[in-house]
């Protein structure tokens, strides 16, 4: 017995020794963690319990037989966030480069399956090489299976994919399928085909950092929600992200303890609009003034400012929050924006958290660049998700809403359970000078004429009263409460159950 005892616990050590001290340490020089490493920092301590520690690949070709390695470069398992239950795969890149196997594959795709059976979170730490050249198809077909499983889990259980070194080839598709992607800078990136293989096919010369890193995915892609500066912080915001979110499809997401009263005035946002219609405002000091604490946890904060994303609590509770942002490009809804917002509102509803949108949009976007890039269809998609989304949603708009993006920002007429405005708010296809001199061309010629018929438009319509009178905004609301009337609108909505007609799935304008 005793000798069984001793195997077990040397096979266990050499499992944890990964590729061997030499490797750990090369990982280490490069600022990077080891796979066990990120484990310990994601994880409550104590609470992983790993699954296949003494899988090995079976390739014999290419003399692969001589360099076997218990756990085939990943360890799998779950454990818990702050008490909740997680299934996490950790590709270790001190064997075999990470490189994906056809039991590398099989490991992953068993966590998967119970991640999927159990409603529990998946979270991927990449860090590998891509597929294994040397079995070929084989860990091609493990590809295949882990992004069939990519897809079930989708919109069943949360997916969050951590990109902590190469992600190449192949490997990027099961992230890019996932609903959160964060990076590490200066050390991860993602791309399809590498520096070399665009040199030789385009003859372009391209480092892999401009080609696939965390400042190109984060900044002009979108591919990527985040960017962190190191391991360790990129983890630590990663448990902060899994707080806000329910386990499952089924469940709701968490209630956190909160100290902040739910009734709590802020006169400062009385005054948070300028007089000047033209001068921007930073809409985040709206949504800190509103969350709990004012704790705000941004997703694509890089990309496409003109609209703001993100995780607030209201009493404890999670709340997906939009909001036009007037510091970039006065707010307006372009092609990245509409895309950004609509995957983060189909993502809300997926999993029932309640949408709070913020509102202060002059329109879309003008252009060719605009239009020959096809706004029509992306702006159609945030129409969509927002159409489609039965979760509890509520609207404060703040200063201007026109056109067809007033209709487009969660409007009563997409099924907005609450919405509000402030005094300061108008409503109207366009703003009073565009109107005027479409409505009293004739007039153009007389400056003194023009500007009173733009006084009396701007009196008639700038305003909220006109789309109150209407049913179309449910209150005007002071801006100094906005908290306590949001707060209360979403606690009247708990009990909210609406469906849409039965379909196999949708056919969203992708």
């Amino acid at each position: 017995m005793k000798d069984i005892l001793t195997e077990l616990e040397a096979r266990r050590a050499e499992a944890r020794a990964g590729g061997g001290a030499r490797r750990v340490e090369g990982q280490h020089t490069k600022g990077k963690l080891t796979a066990r490493e990120r484990i310990e920092l994601l994880l409550d301590e104590g609470s992983f319990e790993e699954f296949d520690m003494f899988v090995q690949h079976r390739c014999s070709d290419f003399g692969m037989e001589e360099t076997r390695h218990p756990g085939d470069g990943v360890i799998t398992g779950w454990g818990t966030v702050n008490g909740r239950q997680v299934y996490v795969f950790a590709q270790d890149f001190t064997v075999l480069g990470g490189s994906v196997s056809e039991t590398h594959g099989a490991k992953i795709c068993k966590i998967m399956d119970m991640a999927i059976q159990n409603g529990a979170p998946i979270i991927g730490l990449n860090d590998s090489g891509g597929a294994r050249i040397q079995e070929g198809v084989g860990s091609l077909a493990a590809y295949g299976e882990i992004f069939q499983r990519n897809i079930l889990a989708s919109g069943v259980v949360p997916q969050i994919s951590l990109i902590m070194g190469p992600c190449a080839g192949g490997a990027v598709y099961s992230p890019a399928m996932t609903d959160f992607i964060f990076m590490v800078k200066d050390s991860s990136y993602m791309f399809v085909t590498g520096p070399d293989v665009v040199k030789t096919v385009t003859n372009e010369q391209v480092s892999a950092e401009e080609l696939g890193g965390a400042g190109t995915h984060t900044k002009r892609s979108s591919v990527a929600d985040g960017a962190y500066d190191n391991d360790v912080e990129l983890l630590a915001e990663t448990r902060r992200l899994i707080d806000f979110l329910p386990l499952n499809n089924r469940e709701k997401a968490p209630v956190r303890p909160f100290f902040d009263d739910p009734a709590r005035v802020e006169a400062s946002l009385d005054t948070l609009i300028p007089d000047n219609p033209n001068q921007p405002y930073d809409m985040k000091e709206l949504i800190t003034k509103v969350a709990d604490e004012g704790d705000f946890f941004e997703i694509q904060r890089d990309f496409a400012g003109n609209i703001v994303t993100g995780f607030i609590r209201l009493e404890g509770q999670t709340v997906g929050v939009v909001a036009n942002q007037p510091m970039v490009l006065a707010g307006c809804l372009d092609i990245d924006a509409s895309r950004k917002a609509a995957r983060f509102v189909r993502f809300c509803d997926a999993f029932e958290i309640p949408i709070l949108t913020l509102v202060d949009v002059p329109g879309f976007l003008p252009g060719t660049a605009q239009e020959y890039g096809g706004v029509i269809k992306h702006g159609a998609k945030l129409l969509f998700a927002y159409g489609e989304a039965t979760v509890p949603k509520v609207t404060v708009l703040t200063r201007k809403t026109y056109g067809g993006a007033y209709v487009v920002m969660s409007s009563k007429h997409l099924r907005g359970d609450f919405n509000y405005a402030w005094p300061t708010a108008e409503v109207a296809v366009m703003g009073a000078k565009g109107a005027t001199e479409i409505l009293y061309r004739s007039e153009l010629g007389e400056p003194e004429k023009i500007a009173a018929r733009v006084k009396d438009y701007e009196a008639r319509f700038a305003n909220p009263f006109v789309a109150a009178e209407r049913g179309f905004i449910d209150e005007v609301i002071m801006p100094h409460s906005t908290r306590r009337r949001v707060a209360r609108a979403f606690a009247s909505l708990r009990g909210k159950r609406q469906q849409n007609p039965w379909k196999k799935h949708d056919n969203i304008p992708l």
